[in-house]
C-alpha cells in the first residue's frame, strides 16, 4: 500500500496499519469512514499536517506554539530501525479551515520532539513547536488535556481528513465521527495490545478512522484523549482503533511544551 506503514503485531496474527497519507488518489469527496461533514469552528484545535505541502496527517492545537500529532506522522525509519524525525522545514500546519486546500492559516514548524521511547507502535505521540504563534480566533483555539484517564463504554469523538474507506478517497472538507472506549482488558482480548498508554475505541463495521487521520484528536468532554494511531484489519473493520491515551502522556506533554 503506498504511503502506509504495515507492521504484524508480534504474537498475533491481526494486521495493524499505522495511518499516514502522502498524497491523495482519484476524486475528492465523500467522507471519513462513516462520518459527516464537520461545522464551521466545530473543531477549532483540528489542524492538517502538512508534508512538503500536502496533507499527511492530524493535529491538535495545545497552545499557540504547539501542535500534538503522532510520532510517526514526522519520522522515517532507518536502515537500523531507528525513528529519525523528518526535518521541521518539510512540514507546516493549516488551521482554522475545515477545507484541507485553502482557508485558515498556514505556520511553520520550527522544531520536531518526538517521544523518547516511540516504537513499535507505543508511545506514539509528538510535539510540534511552531515559528510563529497562532493567532488564536473561534476557528483556531487550544484544546485542554484530560483532567482525568478516559473512562471506557463512553462516546468519543474522532475528526480529521482520512480516507472514506479502506484504500478510499480523502474528502475535501474535515469529518467526524463517534466511537466508543473500551478497556484496556477488552483491547488486549480483541486485538493484544492492553498497553495503558493506548485508548481503543470500538465502531461499527464501515465507521472509524482511516490513513490521513494519524496524529488527529479523538475528544471527550471538550478535551484531548486521544492521538489517531493505528487501525487492524483495514479502516472500518470490525475491531478497535487504537489511539495514543492523552492521559497517560500528560506529564511528557507538559515537560516538553509550554502547556
Amino acid at each position: 500500500m503506498t504511503g502506509v506503514n504495515v507492521a504484524i503485531l508480534l504474537g498475533s496474527c491481526l494486521l495493524l496499519v499505522v495511518l499516514p497519507v502522502q498524497s491523495a488518489p482519484g476524486k475528492l469527496n465523500g467522507r471519513v469512514v462513516g462520518g459527516e461533514d464537520a461545522a464551521k469552528a466545530q473543531f477549532p484545535h483540528q489542524v492538517s499536517l502538512r508534508n512538503g505541502g500536502s496533507h499527511s496527517c492530524g493535529g491538535s492545537i495545545l497552545s499557540r506554539n504547539y501542535i500534538l500529532t503522532a510520532a510517526h506522522c514526522v519520522t522515517n525509519e532507518d536502515a537500523s530501525g531507528n525513528h529519525i524525525p523528518i526535518a521541521a522545514e518539510r512540514l507546516t500546519i493549516r488551521a482554522g479551515s475545515n477545507d484541507r486546500f485553502s482557508g485558515g492559516v498556514l505556520a511553520q514548524v520550527a522544531q520536531v520532539i518526538v517521544h523518547e521511547e516511540y516504537g513499535n507502535f507505543l508511545n506514539d505521540v509528538a510535539l510540534l513547536l511552531l515559528e510563529s504563534p497562532l493567532i488564536l480566533s473561534s476557528s483556531i483555539q487550544p484544546i485542554s488535556l484530560p483532567s482525568a484517564d478516559t473512562p471506557a463504554d463512553v462516546d468519543v469523538v474522532i475528526s480529521g481528513w482520512g480516507r472514506i474507506k479502506h484504500q478510499g478517497d480523502l474528502p475535501r472538507y474535515l469529518q467526524y465521527n463517534t466511537l466508543t472506549s473500551i478497556s484496556t482488558e477488552k483491547c488486549d482480548e480483541l486485538i493484544e495490545f492492553g498497553f495503558e498508554g493506548e485508548l481503543c475505541l470500538l465502531h461499527k463495521v464501515d465507521n472509524g478512522a482511516c490513513n490521513g487521520d494519524s496524529g488527529g484528536p479523538a475528544t471527550y468532554n471538550n478535551q484531548l484523549v486521544g492521538v489517531a494511531g493505528f487501525v487492524v484489519g483495514g479502516c472500518g473493520s470490525t475491531y478497535p482503533d487504537g489511539y495514543a491515551r492523552v492521559f497517560y502522556f500528560k506529564d511528557w506533554i507538559k515537560k516538553h511544551s509550554d502547556v
